[in-house]
């Protein structure tokens, strides 16, 4: 089956847009990895020095700690109070407790990235061998392919009513040919490029109605949904700090040690004395050349340069990145006369904690709809308990274990909250409360009488043998 003429039009156009987002994704990566070419270093430094330039990855600083800070532990249905079990197999079996980092990561750097949504497939790497039987393999391939995309491969177009993915298309080469998969609402077509024209390779017609590709953006906007780079507003400071960095290595190579001065010096006294063969320049200026047998000859030593004022200039930056970002000063490299507290850290780290609040709240609508439609995909119909989907989320916050414990101790015991909901607090995963609640209840079945009783039946020494026992 041939592609129309209006599928070849949106093909065109999301390739167009993919190529767009490369480009700005090439800077954006660069940054991130504190690989960006600064401009401007002319008036300074000559083009030659450039060997010399210096970055602050701040960027990437920036980038890492809101996405460490970002992590999914679970999806709550409506009416209950635990993470369902069969909804977090989905999110496992596809390894999405990595992917998702990775996601995440490509989100807050370029500002988004996509998850796909698909038919699970028993010949998966992941599925269970032969050995396990059939009942194992198609347990495998009812659940479905959730995968996570970069931007440099897929772009959608948005309904501008619902805000809604209308088309999606990934692009990519494999054995240097060029393939494309495009998703509509009603069906999804494989598509090779051969002879400078798209062909068709196969065509899967699934009705679910709505387009199997969920974007996964950062910082969206009304007029720019798709998403904001973290960067943005940190860009021109990271790049004005590697100036000040570049021009302060480059004082320390040339003006850091004392320069010397000599006058009244003759061609010989650039000579070995004993093979009459021109003195290396490191010799002559660590050595042999301090010294003459020309009583004109006088020597002497410029003052050396101070650098304090690159300190002061990379920290003034330090501090308007801090500003901007929000991010400690301690993270960007700017020690402090005294370690602050525990209570200091939390304050410190507000903005942060606030801003990667904001982003598991611009995330989980999209993991929502990704779980809606992989359950859709799973059962072959849309279950309406999935509308009321919650994300659980790890508190983005970083308090002590201590603290975090002592607090959770006091609202058990005056019964503000059950026993529970404080392991929630404390962090620990829905496995791992599911293990302490068993344990707990094992605890409780226990007789302590009972087995008090069987311990000092146990250490009866045994009755002395009769003399029937004994033989007469």
């Amino acid at each position: 089956m041939a592609l129309t003429d209006d599928e070849r039009h949106l093909l065109g156009r999301l390739l167009i847009k993919v190529g767009r987002t490369r480009n700005r994704n090439r800077v954006l990566e660069a940054y991130y990895e504190g690989e960006q070419r600064v401009e401007q270093l002319g008036l300074a430094i000559p083009p030659e020095l450039r060997r010399f330039l210096t970055i602050a990855a701040w960027p990437g600083t920036y980038a890492d700690e809101i996405a460490a800070r970002t992590t999914l532990e679970g999806f709550e249905l409506p009416d209950a109070t635990e993470a369902d079990e069969e909804l977090w197999r989905i999110w496992q079996a596809n390894g999405l407790d990595a992917e998702s980092k990775l996601g995440q990561l490509d989100a807050i750097v370029r500002g988004g990235s996509f998850l796909t949504i698909g038919a699970g497939d028993a010949d998966t790497p992941d599925a269970p061998s032969p050995e396990g039987g059939d009942d194992d393999r198609e347990r495998t391939a009812e659940i479905p392919l959730i995968t996570v995309e970069s931007s440099d491969e897929m772009a959608v177009e948005l309904s501008p009513r619902t805000r809604l993915p209308i088309a999606a298309a990934k692009f990519y080469t494999d054995d240097d040919v060029a393939h494309a998969t495009l998703y509509q609402p009603g069906e999804t077509i494989w598509l090779e490029r051969r002879n400078a024209t798209w062909s068709e390779v196969d065509r899967d017609v699934h009705d679910l109605g709505v387009v199997p590709v969920v974007p996964l953006v950062r910082g969206a906007r009304l007029a720019k949904r798709d998403g904001r780079s973290i960067f943005t507003r940190i860009i021109g400071l990271t790049d004005a700090a590697a100036r000040a960095l570049t021009n302060g290595q480059v004082a320390t190579e040339a003006l850091a040690v004392p320069q010397r001065w000599a006058a009244g010096l003759t061609p010989a006294d650039f000579r070995d004395p004993k093979t009459g063969e021109t003195l290396p320049t490191w010799e002559a200026y660590f050595g042999a050349l301090w010294a003459s047998a020309n009583p004109e000859a006088k020597f002497g030593a410029f003052s050396a340069a101070d650098l304090a004022n690159f300190d002061t200039i990379v920290s003034l930056y330090a501090k308007l990145v801090s500003g901007v970002s929000g991010l400690p000063l301690r993270y960007l490299g700017q020690a402090t006369t005294n370690p602050p507290s525990a209570e200091g850290i939390l304050a410190d780290e507000s903005r942060v904690i606030k801003q990667v609040e904001n982003f598991q709240t611009e995330s989980e609508a999209a993991y929502e709809r990704a779980m809606r439609i992989a359950v859709r995909i799973r059962d072959g119909r849309w279950d309406p308990r999935m509308e009321r989907l919650e994300t659980q989320w790890r508190s983005a916050a970083t308090p002590t274990r201590a603290q975090a414990a002592d607090a959770a101790v006091k609202l058990v015991q005056q019964k503000i909250i059950p026993r529970e909901a404080a392991w929630v607090d404390l962090g620990y995963s829905a496995a791992r409360r599911k293990k302490l609640a068993e344990l707990f209840a094992a605890e409780e079945a226990r007789d302590p009488v009972a087995e008090i009783a069987r311990g000092l039946a146990g250490n009866v020494p045994p009755p002395a043998p009769t003399d029937a026992d004994v033989g007469g």
